[in-house]
């Protein structure tokens, strides 16, 4: 469920809105997906801070917290995604 659109550079998101469709549909966790239009994918600060803040909010909600995937192009070689859960900064 879309719960948040961003503008050219920066999410909007807040962990309120994330987890209010988890919350309504009792759900046992979620992944939360976002694109980059730059077409890269590597993680802002300001998307390791929302990570940040979402893992800490689904732990006080007990609500796992599954990945968050940022979706941009493939590069020379390089997936077109990034995975935080892939790349050690959520638990598994």
């Amino acid at each position: 469920k879309e719960v948040s659109k961003g503008t050219l550079n920066e999410s909007l998101a807040h962990p309120r809105e994330i987890f209010k469709p988890a919350i309504s549909h009792s759900a046992y966790g979620f992944v939360l997906v976002h694109n980059h239009p730059s077409g890269d994918p590597a993680p802002s600060e300001s998307d390791i801070r929302l990570t940040r803040r979402v893992a800490e909010s689904a732990s006080i909600l007990q609500i796992r917290f599954l990945d968050h995937i940022i979706v941009g192009s493939p590069q020379h070689e390089q997936p077109g995604y990034f995975s935080f859960k892939e790349a050690g900064i959520i638990a598994s």
